[in-house]
């Protein structure tokens, strides 16, 4: 039993910000349908591939965020298919899309419409730049991909070394983000329905998400009227609160509480900088110099070195994708599960849920589906239940 198994999601978005909000849905039990326009998902050929991408029915990219859902291939310009998918909204909890402000209505399908067919249908996108509906802005209609609203919402103006040029974040957190607060919203809007029986638009857009990640940014302009920047690994109020150098890669510290920082200076054997910097004021203002000592002392010693020095202060290596895939609370978190892939008879592995339930877990296990692979089960359930109407 997963906790949203009675609740189906027809799924029309693609890339990565719908295709991921609708995967949380998935995850967690939901029947998500994902509706495919003739030729499918466009990033279904994103590679990478495990071994052929002529033999195998999509890459890591599809894999990853489409997992557990079914797949119809419609064609909404098309009479047939558009009424098949209206067949499919008439029993529909949730619709969710992606496109930009107006598309669905180009087929007459937008929220107006798919409501007179449905009145509790919850209706919920993902748009660059928010839907009119919710607030109407000069910028609707605007392309967005992540870096762009990572560029307007201010991730890349603080994201990069002080001396450096602004820097995107590399995981794609403004589809990512925006994804996450999506599901949370068609939740909620969910949950309203339950109690008083009335569907609703859910927005969700991703240069506001972008303002909502950096909300410290927004309250550190407000209060003092500097617009924070650059400053690499490190933390404006905080120290130290880095990333530090070791002789064979790199370790963070987080020892920015006085009792830490004391500790830190007795692994170091230097016990007079504790003496003479013992509260945050005095390690802000003297942040470039303690750095340097810091930084003496961890590129002396290799990174377990250092982090056997500092066992019980919050620190931890910098790691890549090899060092996670080896560590064992990855594997007993179930962080990383392995699905089928189709056409290359192997096994890959994808990104575990952080949802963790203990009476409904989560279940990303399932491999993405293959294009219009359950049509025939999806449209003639519909039919039938139209015939017993």
């Amino acid at each position: 039993m997963g906790a949203l198994d009675d609740l189906r999601v027809l799924d029309l978005t693609q890339v990565l910000a719908g295709p991921y909000c609708t995967m949380l849905l998935a995850d967690m039990g939901a029947d998500v349908v994902k509706i495919e326009r003739p030729g499918g998902d466009l990033i279904r050929s994103n590679p990478p591939f495990y071994e052929d991408a002529d033999a195998e029915a999509y890459g890591g990219y599809f894999q990853s965020v489409n997992r557990g859902k079914r797949s119809v291939e419609l064609n909404l310009g098309d009479d047939a298919d558009r009424e098949d998918f209206l067949s499919l909204v008439e029993r529909a909890d949730v619709v969710v899309e992606n496109y930009r402000a107006g598309t669905m209505e180009q087929f007459d399908l937008g929220y107006e419409t798919l409501r007179e067919r449905n009145p509790e249908l919850i209706y919920s996108s993902i748009r660059g730049f928010g839907d009119p509906r919710t607030g109407e802005t000069h910028r609707q209609g605007q392309p967005s991909f992540d870096l762009v609203a990572q560029a307007l919402g201010g991730v890349m103006e603080i994201t990069g070394q002080e001396d450096g040029p602004p820097t995107k974040v590399g995981p794609g957190v403004g589809d990512l983000f925006t994804a996450a607060l999506n599901a949370v919203g068609i939740l909620a809007a969910v949950h309203h329905r339950d109690r008083t029986g009335e569907g609703q638009y859910v927005d969700t857009a991703m240069y506001d998400a972008m303002i909502s990640l950096c909300e410290r940014t927004v309250y550190q302009h407000s209060y003092d009227g500097a617009a924070p920047t650059r400053q690499g690994n490190s933390h404006p109020t905080l120290f130290p609160y880095d990333a530090f150098e070791t002789a064979d890669g790199y370790v963070v510290i987080a020892a920015f509480g006085s009792n830490h920082w004391r500790e830190l200076c007795e692994a170091m054997d230097r016990p007079d900088l504790a003496a003479e910097y013992p509260d945050r004021e005095s390690r802000l203002a003297n942040r470039e110099s303690l750095r340097e000592a810091i930084v003496e002392w961890t590129r002396s010693k290799p990174t377990d070195a250092v982090l056997d020095a500092l066992d019980g202060l919050p620190t931890a290596p910098v790691q890549d994708a090899a060092d996670i895939a080896a560590d064992p609370h990855v594997e007993a978190r179930e962080m990383r599960v392995g699905v089928d892939q189709p056409g290359a008879d192997a096994e890959v592995a994808i990104a575990g849920n952080p949802i963790k339930m203990t009476r409904t877990p989560t279940r990303p296990g399932e491999r993405a589906p293959l294009l219009d692979e359950h049509r025939s089960e999806l449209l003639d359930d519909a039919a039938q239940a139209e015939a017993d109407d």
